[in-house]
């Protein structure tokens, strides 16, 4: 009886604890979403825009109410918009009240692609006559590289400045699959679509070899003479620093070279900046952030509410065929697609700038899109505008339109296909001892089959599968650019390239940031007084919530446990469902 009770009082006592827990997290939840509505913000006279980018900068931040949680024990994982960014520079630049901008740069959580975009809005901003000042604990290159484009930059007195040229360090698991006892049944077309080499190889194949040097190579040329430009200092020179490492753990040098200005601790910084803001020395400097800024409106550019409009569709992430509309991890073709019809239809939309940051994925889902954009392109004046990533399913959609804009340090082309069947027929019966039969009622009843190797017949009609939707890639290409089969054969095959290498290669049609092909895409329609209308649209955030809670919540859990980490995680989840021909970019790219 004593057990009993023991057991039983157990039992409502985890019940109760539960129940606060859950009223907890559920109030938690009401605050941030109560929290995350429109409110007033007041810029205070001598005011300073503060932007500090450690957290994940995103093309477009997600409406959700998550990113303003706080639960012990779960630090928060915040996404930050480009747009918000540089809208925010932009309109500090119109206001009076903000003298200027302190760059806080301890960690930069953006591609070279953004980095560029937040530096060109910077520069712009510079043309006000107001002040950009950076100071960090420790530069990392691509947080120099922004921090460049200020008047002074400052770094701790104990800090360090990473300036090393570029790396990029592909992980192989040819062996490891082989000790596991499976095999990767790999179909492509395209000897530099190494996407899939990390599956049958133990390094990098030479045409993976020679695309690698020549895009890292492009980028890294483009932020030198950045650098170069805003700092005084030869490319030379600056080559020189980043092969000796001459500034890692030595800021007097760092100082010496002319790469930082002053080397101070941040209440000297501050003081500093008291001083150019005209704030008396025991006085705050007001501060305003990114998220207060989204709450000032812009400035209108003509009088009263303009009619006409100019949508942006944002396009982020894996390319699928169905999936979540508008979760901003991934792109819902269909959704997309359906997006693009109705605003084709729709009278007060203009013109379109189509924005595209994805490594690709699914042809068809792709193809759903790409077909839409045609149409559209028929009808509206369409520009691309490409962010980070617009290669292999990214390009895909963008080919169609009137006109594509890329940052130069871009990773874009990628034109290639691919399929893989895993085959885990050792690792089931050699390794777990697991059989498994078969009743069929035709040859190819269970094709494909992951529990034994492809016959010649099956891998022959997959590869004609993959050549087919090859075929269709390059023809889609090939209309969209005005250039022959051949000539996009010879620049496709799967290899990746530059924004900057796309244009010598007529891939794309200028160099730019989203702004300008907003520019381009105005000047097309023939507008002078427009409205910025965004897709898809982002639903309500308690709605989003609701919607699927536990998926968010798992995932929030695994962001706030691992940080930028958690992108491996969200990657093997999603190979679960890839069961298609892919037109997708090499593993995942990321340069340090």
């Amino acid at each position: 009886m004593k057990g009993f009770l023991k057991y039983t009082l157990a039992t409502v006592v985890g019940i109760i604890i539960v129940t606060v827990l859950s009223m907890l997290i559920m109030g938690g939840i009401i605050s941030a979403v109560m929290s995350s509505s429109k409110k007033e913000v007041v810029i205070k006279d001598k005011s300073m825009l503060q932007l500090k980018l450690a957290s994940p900068v995103v093309d477009r931040a997600p409406n959700d109410p998550f990113q303003d949680l706080n639960i012990p024990g779960f630090d928060s994982y915040k996404k930050i918009g480009l747009n918000d960014i540089t809208s925010a520079i932009e309109k500090a630049k119109d206001e009076d009240k903000i003298k200027g901008i302190y760059l806080r740069l301890d960690n930069l959580a953006a591609g070279y692609a953004a980095s560029e975009e937040i530096r060109n809005a910077l520069l712009d901003f510079k043309t006000s006559g107001k002040f950009i000042y950076a100071y960090s604990e420790s530069y990392s290159q691509k947080a120099y590289y922004l921090a460049s484009a200020a008047d002074k930059v400052f770094i701790n007195p104990e800090g360090m400045l990473m300036f090393t040229g570029l790396a990029s360090q592909p992980l192989f698991f040819k062996n490891a699959l082989e000790k596991l006892g499976v095999e990767m049944q790999i179909i492509r077309h395209g000897k530099f679509k190494a996407a899939v080499e990390p599956f049958m190889l133990e390094k990098m194949s030479p045409e993976n070899r020679k695309q690698t040097e020549v895009y890292m190579g492009s980028i890294w040329e483009n932020l030198l003479e950045g650098i170069s430009e805003s700092r005084g200092i030869s490319v030379d020179q600056l080559n020189e620093i980043a092969n000796e490492n001459l500034l890692f753990r030595n800021v007097d040098l760092a100082q010496q070279y002319q790469m930082v200005d002053s080397v101070l601790y941040e209440d000297q910084v501050l003081d500093f900046l008291r001083g150019e803001t005209g704030i008396k020395p025991d006085k705050g400097i007001p501060v305003v952030s990114v998220s207060d800024m989204k709450q000032v409106p812009a400035k209108r550019k003509g009088k009263g509410l303009a009619k006409d409009k100019i949508a942006i569709i944002y396009a982020s992430g894996d390319i699928n065929v169905g999936g979540s509309p508008d979760d901003g991890e991934a792109i819902s073709g269909r959704h997309i697609a359906r997006e693009i019809r109705e605003i084709r239809t729709d009278s007060t939309i203009k013109a379109v700038v189509l924005r595209v940051n994805s490594p690709g994925g699914s042809a068809l889902g792709s193809d759903l899109i790409w077909r839409e954009v045609k149409l559209l392109a028929e009808q509206k004046p369409t520009v691309v505008s490409m962010g980070n990533l617009a290669a292999s399913g990214g390009y895909y959609i963008a080919c169609a339109a009137d006109t594509i804009v890329s940052n130069p340090s871009t990773i874009t082309g990628s034109i290639g296909v691919f399929g893989v069947i895993p085959n885990f027929q050792n690792l089931l019966e050699d390794k777990l001892g697991i059989n498994h039969d078969i009743v069929k009622t035709n040859s190819l009843s269970d094709m494909p089959s992951t529990n034994r190797a492809l016959t010649k017949t099956e891998r022959a009609l997959m590869q004609n599968m993959v050549e087919e939707t090859y075929a269709t890639f390059v023809n889609h290409v090939a209309e969209g650019r005005g250039l022959s089969f051949e000539q996009v054969d010879a620049i496709g095959q799967g290899r990746v390239w530059t924004g900057e290498n796309a244009l010598e290669l007529g891939l794309v049609d200028v160099l730019g940031d989203l702004n300008d092909a907003i520019d381009i895409a105005a000047e097309m329609a023939e507008l002078d007084n427009y409205r910025i209308s965004n897709y898809p649209k982002q639903k309500d955030p308690l709605e989003s919530l609701l919607k699927d809670l536990s998926s968010k919540v798992k995932y929030w859990a695994i962001e706030s446990e691992f940080g930028e980490a958690a992108k491996y995680y969200k990657t093997l989840e999603s190979l679960k469902e890839k069961n298609e021909i892919m037109t997708r970019l090499p593993y995942g790219i990321e340069l340090e």
